[in-house]
């Protein structure tokens, strides 16, 4: 049986935010960098692709809204069973894929603390799960992998 790499302590904390985004809110890339105070938009869009599929995945998204391109089915049916608001796309959007509603789903991190004392799960196994290593080369991170 092969073991699973230990994941790198940045890594950890993103997951760590990503878990404490309630049903129906998200927050960006961005986001989490500055809730974190490490690293950048970049740094927690390469954690996400390479070890995100072991957390609610879809709730960290790109600051404009836009739905994770590849992903776009798997992450519109999350959004609409959480009632994440979305947006209608403008019919000069390709596909015509709906965007999140940033105004109105965007999460702050308020209460974040007290949450994942009841929550959160520090020593859940994410070595794997469904969709794990989602995002790789889709574009959901970037491809340098600096910071971590």
């Amino acid at each position: 049986m092969e073991e699973l790499a230990e994941i790198p302590d940045y890594a950890e904390r993103v997951l760590d935010v990503a878990e404490r985004i309630p049903p129906g809110r998200v927050m960006t890339y961005g986001d989490i960098a500055e809730w974190l105070g490490e690293g950048g938009p970049r740094q927690v869009g390469r954690v996400m692709a390479l070890f995100g599929g072991a957390v609610p995945w879809w709730r960290v998204v790109r600051a404009d809204g836009t739905v994770l391109p590849g992903h776009e089915l798997e992450a519109l049916a999350q959004y609409r069973t959480e009632g994440t608001p979305l947006r209608p796309a403008p019919p000069s959007a390709d596909g015509h894929v709906p965007r999140i509603d940033m105004r109105r789903a965007r999460w702050d991190g308020a209460d974040a603390d007290a949450d994942a004392d009841a929550d959160v799960n520090t020593d859940t196994d994410r070595g794997g799960g469904p969709g794990a290593g989602a995002g790789g080369a889709d574009g959901r991170g970037a491809a340098d992998g600096g910071g971590i």
